[in-house]
């Protein structure tokens, strides 16, 4: 009988069963889909400290899931991890918390205790942040977190700094420090070699793997949780073999993510009564608000062909490289709801190492979408709807961000940094180009090539090729088609969360309590970023890491 039966080895997951293993007297077993990640182990795409590569590779991902960004906009993939350490294997690096406000907000929308003051212990038990000291940060957790040198900044990026601060937006000193408006180089989590450092590393170093009591399957399938009445007992899995067999547990926490765990649920019997039984799934609990309240963060981008002068020196060095926060203004939105990544290249290629780009996303969004099962077949991926923009705050501020990123680069003290302008965003297009393979890779080698031969008739290629006949000055004066083109073109962060919200159980939308139980039954948790009742201003997996160190404490009861 395991003690502790984790269900999804991403950020969360590996977080929990190195803390629960601490205790010698329980026994720990971490089930993941994907494959291992180990220190010895990591391929050079993952281990890199330019992590353009690692998403794209279909190893990485759940290869048939698919997701909906708006109304108008094409189902198309969405990349989620599927390998040990989950979303910090693949993701982008950043290591950011979001402001203390957001916690504030957790609390007062039914997450008892989760208010920054609470939160804030555990942002600093993860991390070893290498540049500040003080009462907001960590000396010896887990994860790394440094700033690039100013010296390894590219000049497009410097030169951004510099316009922005001109135009009113100074560089702060720490992203993680006091929240305020302003630009930021951005803070990153790498080892000491300048490696990335997934949590199936960090955390679940070899020492961890090493203990008796804590055990590891890769490559293994959970069809669903099991129950005794209303007690979850354990789960049934599929190895890579295609044999099944039931894993026993006094305690099941499912880590799956905040797309796979709703539907991992809603399998297993808990959520909307009626949906889950037209799927002749056997009813455990009642929970309409499992796979509701999907939350992302809509993204849009302004990128510049840059000239030779402009480009990085160091083509390894991490991208995403400095940041701009500032607050839109709009009606009934919070401070420093706004977020630019600066970024030295756009891709991992030819093409993108020609692109500089302001990559926008809405820090604090307001519209909602859904999980929900297609079948009740583990093998099939849920459908998933994002609805982004049906909030008319989000669609007006993405608008905002475009606007903000085209004057920016078009700014005189800019001139000389970039040369034709154009809008962005990681279309299907976009990432089915991106794909490494050999006539995907002639297509980008003959664009670059006559990208820097064009001269005069850059612009023209631009439009020609690239955006396809789409010019920032055209949507810059036409608000009618701004609108169509940031609702047919917006994109995600990679930020899934909120479906399975923490909340009291009076309320009918909440999922779990404050400690990730879930409600209506026993001996079943939650912990990941379904758990969040909104959405912080921040990359997801640093937040997602704080709630997997709060709930190990609360379940071993040191909370």
């Amino acid at each position: 009988m395991i003690d502790y039966l984790i269900l999804g080895g991403g950020s969360a997951g590996c977080v929990l069963a190195a803390r629960l293993s601490e205790d010698a007297g329980k026994t720990v077993c971490l089930v993941e889909a994907g494959r291992n990640i180990s220190p010895t182990d990591m391929p050079a795409a993952v281990r890199s400290r330019y992590p353009g590569r690692a998403y794209l590779d279909t190893a990485n991902i759940w290869q048939r899931l698919k997701a909906r960004m708006s109304a108008p906009a094409a189902i198309r993939r969405y990349e989620q991890a599927r390998l040990l350490g989950g979303g910090s294997a693949i993701n982008a690096l950043m290591a950011n918390r979001g402001a203390p406000a957001d916690y504030d907000e957790w609390q007062a929308l039914g997450a008892d205790g989760w208010n920054w003051d609470a939160c804030l212990p555990y942002f600093r038990k993860l991390e070893t942040d290498c540049d500040f000291d003080g009462a907001l940060h960590g000396a010896s957790g887990p994860v790394r977190i440094q700033r690039t040198p100013w010296a390894r900044i590219s000049p497009f990026v410097q030169a951004v700094l510099a316009t922005l601060d001109a135009r009113g937006h100074p560089q702060r000193d720490d992203q993680n420090g006091p929240w305020q408006d302003g630009t930021f180089i951005g803070s990153i989590a790498v080892s000491e070699a300048g490696e990335r450092i997934p949590t199936s590393v960090c955390y679940l170093d070899d020492t961890v793997r090493a203990r008796p009591n804590l055990t590891l399957r890769t490559q293994t399938l959970v069809e669903h949780v099991l129950f005794d009445g209303k007690r979850a007992i354990g789960a049934r899995v599929t190895s890579a073999d295609g044999r099944s067999e039931t894993l026993h547990a006094r305690q099941v926490i499912v880590c799956s993510g905040a797309v796979h765990t709703p539907a991992l649920l809603m399998r297993s019997g808990i959520g909307p009564a009626a949906e889950l039984a037209a799927l002749g799934i056997e009813v455990r609990a009642d929970r309409a608000g499992v796979g509701g309240n999907l939350m992302e963060h809509p993204s849009i981008a302004v990128s510049a062909v840059l000239p030779r002068s402009a480009r990085t020196p160091y083509p390894d060095e991490h991208h995403e490289q400095a940041i701009v926060r500032f607050s839109s203004g709009v009606s009934d939105t919070v401070p420093g709801d706004m977020h630019g990544a600066i970024l030295s290249r756009s891709g991992w290629h030819s093409v993108g190492y020609r692109l500089g780009t302001i990559f926008f996303w809405v820090n604090k969004s307001y519209s909602r979408g859904r999980v929900s099962l297609a079948s009740a077949d583990p093998r099939d991926e849920p459908t998933v709807e994002f609805n982004m923009l049906s909030d008319p705050r989000d669609l007006e501020r993405l608008k905002l961000a475009l606007r903000f990123g085209a004057t920016t680069l078009a700014d005189p003290l800019m001139a000389k940094h970039r040369s034709a302008l154009l809008p962005s965003s990681y279309s299907p297009r976009v990432a089915s180009v991106a794909v490494p393979g050999l006539w995907n890779a002639v297509q980008r080698g003959l664009l670059s090539a006559l990208l820097d031969i064009a001269g005069p008739l850059r612009g023209w290629l631009v439009r020609s090729v690239v955006t396809q006949g789409v010019t920032l000055d055209q949507l810059l004066a036409d608000d009618r088609a701004l609108t169509r083109f940031v609702t047919s073109s917006v994109g995600g962060t990679w930020h899934p969360s909120g479906t399975c919200r923490m909340g009291a159980a009076t309320d009918p939308l909440a999922v779990c309590d404050a400690r990730g139980a879930v409600h209506g039954v026993s001996g079943l948790y939650v912990c990941d970023a379904s758990l969040m009742p909104s959405i912080p201003c921040a990359n997801t997996n640093i937040p997602t890491i704080m709630i997997a160190e709060r709930i190990a404490d609360m379940l071993r009861g040191r909370a």
